[in-house]
């Protein structure tokens, strides 16, 4: 589950907009949380974009007109990855419209204590699939964050799922809205640990101070 994370000003996240080749950089916001908006990168055939959206794929107006909220009916902020292909929550998504969503780290809570995560020294590139919707004039984006299954060395942080963090190698097929051939990305469906992750224990998502030693997880 990957359930909250933050964006902040920092060179980390500036070095990560570059290494996907924009020249923007996303609203720096603390604990962002399903429902809220964030940006997010995707390709088509206008080139790469940053673009606001909904943190849930699925969305609808909200019953007093002011707005959009995510569809109640089910929970789409996280997509499984076992399911991309099998869902069809996710399967039209997959093919073609994938992105990244780039932010500082991700939260985890284990009781009552909340972890900032991320790779060491660096931001955080969450892999997702994203969909726009028309609403009479209104054309709204919405995104969802793809999680792996438990692994046995974050399993005690969160014991269900690891989100999905790409690599820089990463980048370009995944955002390729002209590939189509999602067997390639079978690898990156296994749970692993692709770079140094780092597990802070942080006083809180809205001040991210730390109140403890960071735990440093290797790389598989």
């Amino acid at each position: 589950m990957c359930g909250r994370f933050n964006v902040t000003d920092s060179p980390v996240v500036g070095e990560l907009m570059d290494e996907l080749g924009m020249p923007y950089r996303p609203k720096p916001q603390l604990n962002v949380p399903p429902g809220g908006t964030a940006e997010f990168v995707l390709e088509d055939g206008n080139g790469r974009q940053l673009v606001p959206g909904i943190w849930s794929l699925l969305i609808e107006e909200k019953p007093d007109g002011t707005g959009y909220r995510p569809n109640p009916k089910f929970h789409t902020f996280n997509a499984r990855s076992d399911r991309l292909t099998s869902s069809p929550l996710w399967k039209k998504a997959y093919p073609s419209r994938r992105c990244i969503v780039p932010v500082s780290a991700f939260h985890e809570w284990r009781g009552k204590q909340v972890y900032n995560i991320h790779p060491q020294g660096e931001a955080t590139a969450l892999a997702g699939l994203w969909q726009s919707w028309r609403f009479g004039d209104d054309r709204v984006n919405s995104f969802t964050v793809i999680t792996l299954p438990p692994h046995p060395r974050f399993s005690h942080i969160h014991p269900k799922s690891i989100p999905l963090m790409l690599r820089p190698e990463d980048f370009d097929m995944w955002l390729d809205p002209n590939f189509h051939q999602t067997d390639a990305f079978q690898g990156l469906m296994k749970s692993h640990i692709a770079a140094p992750l780092v597990c802070e224990p942080v006083r809180s998502p809205n001040d991210l101070e730390p109140v403890g030693e960071a735990e440093v997880l290797e790389t598989d």
